[in-house]
């Protein structure tokens, strides 16, 4: 698969030369919406920056459990298109239409999607960053090591308070001394569950081998710099889930650049990472890679 996946990224120019020059004419400048694959679900939309160089490209995959939320709930700030990066957002299906790996399929289809594409649609995807928020730093994470995988790394990642590993949320919580804001992830009703299509209670081992953190235990490429923030009173993703994908990071490659943090006080998401200074920290360390 690997194999396939670099032949596809490598030969996909050819493909993109026959429909890639009507996707930049019918772009609006500033916008565009398009298609990645056949499913409903399956699209991305691009803000762009001023001016007319082909821009690198910031790629975010957005919050929701899996199982709700779309590309559109991700604020796109002002200052990555100041500073002539383009942002796009990417809609994966959810596990109600599908059920994991789709969801890991989706997002290293977009990415595919911009790396034949790129050149005609005024993108450089060569230059780029992968970032998650929540469910959504899971697949920016699980798409960075595809492409590791397949020397084509990105520049850098950012995970934002997301799970690493379902098959120890709860007992990560349990050691904290926290109580759960929501239901057990173990149990079959949970959006883990649901998304693997089994009781991730009942399958622990099979719930952590798809995980990340399973993947960096296999892997000793050299890896992309990663951005870590999670915040140290989340009761839905013990900010432990960080803290291993940071070791698991350091164990895979020993040299890989690693700006881990824990966001005193925060909760899962909110307006902590909305604001300095992890905003600040974001910014800068994507322009930092993108430069």
């Amino acid at each position: 698969m690997p194999g396939l996946i670099r032949r596809t990224l490598l030969i996909g120019g050819v493909a993109a030369a026959a429909g890639g020059l009507a996707l930049w004419r019918w772009r609006m400048p500033g916008d565009a919406e398009l298609d990645y694959g056949t499913d409903p679900s399956q699209v991305l939309d691009i803000r762009y920056p001023s001016g007319g160089n082909a821009a690198p490209v910031l790629v975010i995959f957005h919050d929701g459990d899996f199982a709700t939320g779309d590309k559109s709930d991700t604020a796109v700030w002002p200052e990555w298109l100041e500073a002539g990066i383009a942002v796009v957002r990417v809609n994966t299906r959810l596990s109600d239409r599908a059920k994991w790996p789709a969801q890991a399929d989706d997002a290293l289809a977009a990415v595919v999607h911009l790396q034949r594409n790129g050149a005609d649609l005024g993108l450089n995807p060569a230059h780029m960053v992968l970032m998650g928020q929540g469910a959504g730093a899971y697949l920016a994470v699980t798409t960075a090591l595809s492409l590791v995988e397949v020397g084509l790394s990105p520049k850098g990642v950012v995970s934002l308070y997301g799970p690493m590993d379902f098959s120890t949320l709860d007992a990560d919580l349990k050691t904290l001394g926290r109580a759960p804001s929501r239901g057990p992830a173990d149990d079959a009703a949970s959006p883990e569950s649901r998304l693997l299509g089994f009781p991730v209670g009942e399958k622990r081992a099979a719930a952590h081998a798809v995980s990340p953190l399973a993947r960096l235990d296999r892997m000793r490429e050299p890896l992309p710099p990663i951005l870590i923030r999670h915040g140290d009173a989340d009761t839905m993703v013990a900010d432990l889930q960080a803290k291993r994908l940071r070791e698991a990071w350091i164990a895979a490659d020993p040299k890989a650049a690693i700006d881990y943090k824990l966001v005193p006080g925060a909760g899962h998401g909110g307006q902590a990472f909305e604001t300095d200074p992890v905003r600040a920290d974001v910014l800068a360390f994507v322009q930092a890679r993108l430069a």
